[in-house]
């Protein structure tokens, strides 16, 4: 039987992309609360009254010798909740600014392998009468679907905290397993690779019972991984000045967006949500490009969109479950009515032409690979211009959440730089808000705040093409009127799958 602990090949591929490089591979956010802050005692006090909902936060990774498999999670004996939860102040003005600065810092620098694969930063004092948290997580650990559902377990949906049956607050104490040696690695991972065979002949007597529902399910998947294959090999991503040789610094900026905004102008023009936010991030890069005189004519740039396949029984639990599209960006077209139905047909092709499901058979292929194979081809991987960015969409609850009383204002998510790849955009819904979040290489991207200009100009441009009237933005310091709390109680449930 496989070890559950042992990492999937998706996940040790993210330890792979990190090797001998100047990516990191961790998935993160920033998030902004109103009010004074929390002690740090406070904050460690209650994580630890949750970690017990997450115990894989209390796990590091073990090495199986002479990489004759994949690491798998071991208890932590050395466990410090203060090494993993810390805190820092802003410079005056204490702005948005400085924070952004902040998050930059952090983001270059790589989690520690040795211990737990997470860090949460208190950020005191801000300026409006706010505070902040900035949260690191490892992409081996968590993706970005499964991290909504992970980080929610902190949240309330109610100021009041929720019981959470049992943890720390319960009195009930923590001990480490014994941490396994290298021959016990080592025979676990020979034994488990003994009894692959034993799964494949498994899958031959299905064959034999069931032949037709067998080769139709063989013919869907060879047209998948078709699909995929021809998406992202035979038409490789065109040059561009977002695919460079990146260093370990990094750059931050975000930006607040409406959700009934994006909504309006699915409903005029078409598409869905997903096709705005492309189309908005596709007309912003095309402005950003056409002032550092770059030729756009005709130009079609290629994002790399997560999309997770994530069954209803798999919500909440850790470890990557996403497959891939490549999404068509055309930013020669500066028409917004015309780039939006442009990209909105080519993603229902893609979606019909079964991509994602090929990634998934890919992927799930890669779990019979060496891991000396799965290094190789991560490498391989980083090398090759399949795309030219990621821009990754998760949606969030669309009603307010609470650390320890105090109301989350706001969310921007962080999606990794991997090799060559000088710009990464995440988004993420919450509470009728979507929060960009721009992640840049600190010196292939001098100007990532103006692609951040860029991206407001381009959602202005969509909705003055459908119509849509303006609407005050949320400001700042948060005085911006919110609709009323919605009356619940308990934990924050997880987040709805994307659009």
């Amino acid at each position: 039987m496989a070890n559950p602990d042992r990492l999937t090949a998706l996940d040790s591929t993210f330890l792979h992309l990190e090797d001998h490089s100047s990516a990191h591979m961790h998935v993160a956010s920033v998030m902004v609360f109103d009010g004074e802050a929390p002690t740090l005692q406070e904050l460690v006090d209650h994580v630890l009254s949750r970690l017990h909902l997450v115990p894989r936060y209390r796990q590091r990774l073990a090495y199986v010798p002479f990489g004759q498999g994949r690491p798998v999670w071991t208890d932590d004996p050395y466990f410090n909740p203060y090494y993993h939860i810390r805190h820092t102040a802003l410079p005056r003005p204490a702005d948005d600014a400085a924070l952004k600065r902040l998050a930059g810092r952090l983001f270059s620098q790589r989690l520690d392998r040795s211990k737990p694969l997470w860090e949460i930063w208190l950020v005191q004092r801000m300026s409006g009468g706010r505070f902040a948290l900035i949260a690191k997580t490892h992409h081996a650990l968590v993706d970005g679907i499964s991290g909504v559902d992970i980080t929610t377990v902190l949240f309330d949906t109610a100021p009041e905290p929720a019981p959470t049956g049992g943890g720390w607050d319960a009195g009930q104490s923590w001990s480490a397993k014994p941490l396994p040696g290298p021959a016990k690695l080592l025979g676990e991972a020979l034994i488990e690779r003994s009894t692959v065979p034993a799964e494949m002949v498994r899958g031959a007597r299905r064959l034999v019972r069931a032949p037709r529902r067998a080769a139709r399910q063989l013919r869907e998947g060879l047209a998948s991984v078709g699909a995929t294959t021809l998406a992202g090999i035979s038409a490789p991503a065109p040059p561009s000045p977002f695919n460079v040789d990146i260093g370990p610094h990094r750059r931050y900026t975000y930006l607040d967006a409406d959700l009934a905004k994006f909504k309006s102008i699915k409903d005029s023009l078409g598409g869905t949500l997903n096709d705005v936010v492309l189309a908005s991030v596709s007309l912003a890069l095309g402005r950003y490009l056409r002032r550092g005189e770059y030729n756009t004519d005709g130009l079609v740039l290629k994002a790399m969109v997560p999309v997770s396949v994530r069954t209803k029984e798999q919500r909440g639990a850790l470890g990557n479950r996403v497959a891939a599209m490549w999404a068509p960006l055309p930013v020669g077209v500066q028409n917004p009515a015309q780039c939006l139905r442009e990209i909105a047909a080519a993603m229902a092709d893609l979606k019909k032409s079964g991509q994602a499901v090929g990634a998934q058979v890919l992927t799930n292929l890669a779990g019979f690979a060496p891991p000396t194979i799965l290094s190789q081809a991560a490498r391989l991987q980083a090398r090759q211009p399949f795309f030219n960015l990621v821009v990754t969409n998760v949606p969030g609850p669309q009603f307010p959440l609470y650390l320890l009383g105090r109301r989350l204002h706001v969310l921007y998510p962080v999606v990794p730089l991997a090799q060559r790849q000088a710009l990464g955009i995440a988004v993420m819904s919450y509470d009728g808000h979507l929060g960009f979040g721009l992640l840049g290489d600190y010196d292939a991207l001098p100007g990532l705040e103006q692609i951040a200009a860029d991206l407001q100009w381009a959602i202005a441009s969509l909705a003055r093409a459908a119509g849509v009237r303006a609407r005050p933005s949320r400001s700042p310091n948060g005085r911006t009127p919110r609709k009323p709390a919605r009356p619940r109680n308990g934990s924050a449930p997880a987040a709805a799958k994307p659009t």
